[in-house]
């Protein structure tokens, strides 16, 4: 497993991470047994980020983390967990929560639910619109001297939002959406960050299953977030599967498979870039592995680009009524 500095102020981790939320229940059921076998899989393959939320599954996935965790050294692992989103008991969304007494309550609660000392990077989900990101990420500061947290990173927040942050404290990553259907941080983010020398974890680099190529129209059952996501609507689907199958005819031609040259591409664009997988089982975990020894030439990437150009995917990547409070939507 190639390991890449993440960001200048940050700690050395894995080529690609392992992404945990799919393990409870945002995409629907999922196997108690073959998430912790995925999880292991994961760390004997050389993966040592392990990402998470405190709101997956109301602390469900922050627990499932700490048992798969508990026969392991702690100091070869690195967990990234974001906080702030607020939820009721019917699993609805309330909003954020990242004033500083709030960070403080919900980094106590997760290092109890998962059973550590400290965490190595701890981030707000999103920018609470009613808290100055200075106030946040100075709250985490405090907790970085305690010795509770190693590193500060971000998640999807816009270049104005990163600057103030980096002003405040060394920001390692940003965790945000990106793929070959979701290239929004090319424009102003990325740039962004790299002036800063901030890294990228990439979620999202297989659009939540839809250019894996395993996704069939119609698979999103009851509780599946794609049941919501507007690139799965009617009217919508049609178009982006389209653009799978046409990503799938130069995957045939390299010999690997879509989610593969999905992946790889995403890797491609720099060495700052660390794609998070969301492998809920062994076998796509494996799959998305053997991107590691994919290499894209010239030629290769001219056509994935024409295969799928920048832009061409129909519907947001959001519902609009969670885009509408997104800093980085509003920030290029």
């Amino acid at each position: 497993m190639q390991m890449v500095s993440l960001g200048k102020s940050g700690p050395k981790v894995s080529a690609i991470g392992l992404g945990c939320m799919g393990m409870s229940g945002m995409y629907g059921p999922a196997d108690r047994t073959e998430s912790i076998a995925t999880i292991h899989a994961a760390l004997d393959a050389g993966i040592n980020l392990l990402d998470t939320g405190d709101f997956y599954g109301m602390g469900h996935n922050e627990m499932l983390i700490g048992e798969a965790l508990k026969d392991r050294n702690r100091d070869q692992v690195l967990l990234s967990v974001k906080f702030g989103a607020m939820r009721d008991a019917a699993g609805a969304w309330l909003g954020y929560d990242a004033r500083p007494k709030a960070v403080r309550n919900f980094l106590a609660y997760t290092l109890q639910r998962v059973g550590v000392d400290y965490i190595d990077i701890y981030r707000p989900s999103r920018l609470d619109p009613d808290v100055p990101i200075e106030e946040t990420i100075g709250a985490i500061a405090e907790m970085v001297k305690a010795g509770y947290v190693r590193h500060i990173g971000l998640s999807e927040v816009g270049p104005e939002t990163i600057r103030r942050a980096a002003a405040v404290h060394p920001i390692c990553d940003l965790q945000i959406e990106y793929s070959l259907v979701s290239r929004g941080i090319e424009d102003e983010i990325l740039p962004t960050c790299r002036e800063l020398g901030i890294g990228i974890t990439a979620y999202g680099v297989l659009s939540r299953g839809l250019i894996s190529g395993h996704w069939q129209k119609g698979a999103a059952g009851s509780g599946d977030f794609r049941a919501m996501s507007p690139r799965f609507q009617e009217g919508n689907v049609d178009q982006n599967l389209a653009l799978v199958e046409a990503l799938r005819s130069v995957a045939d031609a390299k010999g690997v498979t879509v989610a593969q040259i999905a992946i790889a591409w995403v890797a491609e664009q720099g060495g700052d870039i660390v794609p998070l997988i969301g492998a809920r089982r062994r076998d796509r975990l494996s799959e998305a592995l053997g991107a590691q020894s994919l290499h894209l030439d010239a030629d290769d990437m001219a056509a994935i680009e024409r295969a799928i150009p920048k832009g061409a995917a129909a519907g947001a990547r959001y519902p609009q009524a969670q885009l509408a409070h997104m800093d980085s939507e509003r920030n290029g």
